[in-house]
Formats: C-alpha cells, sequence, structure tokens
C-alpha cells in the first residue's frame, strides 16, 4: 500500500509540459479554432491569431489543435483546416508563454521521421512549448488516400512512437518498420529538453499497460464522473515509476480531457447537455471542474464550437470567473 504521506510529482519535461501539469491541479485550455461553428463543418478561421493572442494575455494555459488531414463528411469537423505544424510555426511566432499542444497527430498517416523534425522544430521556435498529442487514427476514409493499412494502424503507431523517441538522441542507432540509422547521420534541431511530451489519446489501438507506461500522459474524453474517477485511477496505478521515485515522493503521469461548452449569461444557469459537454453557467461549470479536479484530470482543453454567446466576451467571462482558481 502507497504511503499517506507520499506527495506526487510529475516528470519535469518541457516549459509547456510543466505549466500546464500540475499534481492535484487542474488547468484550462482551449480549443482551436476559437470560434462558434456549430452550423458548419468548417470553421471561418476569423481573428484566429488574434484569438490565440487573447488567450494568452487572459492567462489560458494552452491552446490545442487538431491533425485532420482531410475533411471527412462523416466525421463531421475539419478542425482548424490548416497542417498542424505549420500552424504550430505562425503561433510559435505569434506567442510567448501559453503552451501549444496537438490533440492529436495521426502518427499511421504521416512518417515519424518528418513528426520527429517538425515537432522538435516547433518546440525550439516556440522555446519548449509543445505538447505533442498522438493517436491511431478513427477515420477510416483517409488510409487509401495514403495508400495506408487501416487495420494494422496499431503497430505502426508503437513504431512510430519508438522512431520519434530514438531522434531525440544523439545520431541514434535504431531500425524497426520505417527505416534504420546508424550513427551516421544524426536529426536536427533536438527537443529543449532532450524528450518530446507525447501524449497518447486513448487507447490508440494499445493495451492500458503500453499506454500508461510509453506516453508522458493521457488525453481521454469526457464521461459521467463515476466512470471518469475509475479510469483516471486505473490509469494513474499502471503509469506509477519507481524510477527517481523516494520515500516521500511519487511519480506518476497526468490526465487531459476535452469538453464542449456553451457558456450562458446567467451565471446560475443549469446545464443542459450538448455533444460530449454541456451548455451552463459559470457557476455549474465551475463546480463541475472542481469535481473533475478531485477525481485526477489535470487539465481540460474547452471546445467553444457550439458556443452561442460573442467568442471574445466568453472568453473574457471564463478569464474573469474561473481562471485564478484553476490556472495556478
Amino acid at each position: 500500500m502507497l504511503d499517506k504521506t507520499q506527495q506526487t510529482s510529475f516528470p519535469k519535461l518541457n516549459r509547456g509540459y510543466n505549466s500546464v501539469f500540475k499534481p492535484n491541479q487542474l488547468s484550462l485550455g482551449l480549443v482551436v479554432p476559437i470560434e462558434n461553428y456549430s452550423h458548419s463543418t468548417i470553421p471561418t478561421m476569423k481573428r484566429h491569431i488574434e484569438r490565440a493572442q487573447l488567450a494568452e494575455e487572459l492567462g489560458f494555459k494552452a491552446v490545442w489543435l487538431r491533425d485532420v488531414p482531410f475533411n471527412v463528411p462523416t466525421f463531421g469537423d475539419a478542425g482548424q483546416t490548416f497542417d498542424p505544424f505549420v500552424y504550430l510555426g505562425a503561433l510559435a511566432v505569434a506567442t510567448s508563454e501559453i503552451a501549444l499542444g496537438v490533440a492529436s497527430i495521426i502518427l499511421p498517416l504521416r512518417h515519424p521521421a518528418h513528426v520527429a523534425k517538425a515537432a522538435a522544430t516547433a518546440d525550439v521556435l516556440s522555446q519548449g512549448r509543445l505538447l505533442l498529442g498522438v493517436a491511431s487514427g478513427d477515420r477510416p476514409e483517409e488510409y487509401p488516400a495514403l495508400n495506408m493499412s487501416f487495420p494494422d494502424r496499431g503497430e505502426r503507431f508503437r513504431e512510430s512512437m519508438a522512431y520519434i523517441r530514438a531522434m531525440a538522441e544523439p545520431s541514434p542507432q535504431f531500425a524497426n518498420a520505417h527505416g534504420a540509422t546508424q550513427r551516421q547521420m544524426d536529426m536536427l534541431p533536438k527537443p529543449t529538453s532532450g524528450r518530446l511530451p507525447l501524449l497518447i489519446t486513448g487507447g490508440s489501438q494499445q493495451d492500458s499497460n503500453w499506454v500508461a507506461q510509453h506516453g508522458d500522459g493521457w488525453m481521454t474524453y469526457p464521461r459521467d464522473t463515476t466512470s471518469q474517477g475509475r479510469v483516471v485511477a486505473d490509469y494513474r496505478r499502471r503509469s506509477r515509476s519507481g524510477a527517481g521515485e523516494s520515500d516521500d515522493i511519487r511519480i506518476e503521469k497526468p490526465v487531459m480531457q476535452s469538453l464542449y461548452i456553451d457558456l450562458l449569461d446567467d451565471p446560475n444557469a443549469a446545464p443542459r447537455p450538448i455533444h460530449l459537454g454541456f451548455q451552463s453557467g459559470t457557476n455549474f461549470l465551475r463546480s463541475y471542474l472542481l469535481e473533475l479536479r478531485t477525481l485526477g484530470i489535470n487539465h481540460v482543453a474547452l471546445n467553444l464550437r457550439f458556443n452561442q454567446a460573442d467568442t471574445e466576451i466568453t472568453l473574457k467571462r471564463l478569464a474573469d470567473d474561473l481562471l485564478d482558481e484553476f490556472n495556478i
């Protein structure tokens, strides 16, 4: 049994990771595009840079991009439409403090050398603010367009993870199905902390122990609080590492989730379910986030796609009513 006097610690990685993820705390970020596009699968992307800058100014901890290679009508969401790595470069220049996350790069659809190079570049350009979510992919329609097989994506996901990890080492000697290097060359630049923070999304076609042991954190989805508490506790149990632990410190890994919200003017407005979230006033949202914090969620990425109020007003309301309590 674990000693109840032990304190929990997360690994120390880059600047973004250390800022967003803190034990026993919950921080708030935003999913890009930061706009309402509830009546379309494609956002306008109007004022997208200004809104990311406003999010940073207001004190949100992270903005999260998505990897959507093709606009698949059955999926129903084109994301921010821009290539995530190109967009990360633009945001790295346009901002200076907010973490820049991707939720998530579809590893089986990209060669891991390109992912490793682009991600390390974004990390260096942003001075250590990159958070790289990775996933195996859930849109089978995209795979034939890239001459990729959908059923074996889990195996290629594992091999991609190993390749990306190896490329952070100096002149690596490494070989798998994606290619081989024999210390005769190197990949530059290297991540700012010597390691890219890789956050695994869902199961990514892997078993629970593999996910907990090989990622630097876990991205999951909204559930009822009973179920969420159970899966977070299970992940934490599987992810605990004895490496570097002392009698007083227990090393664990962070957990984050997304949440769609439609924030109403009345702070006391009762909740009403929407897709993967709810409509409510700030008081219910606060109580819900506090409950997530007690369950062990360390970061929530808020999605305003279905938010009916003015976007700038909503961002300022969230900042005024919530950020002091959560973004510590």
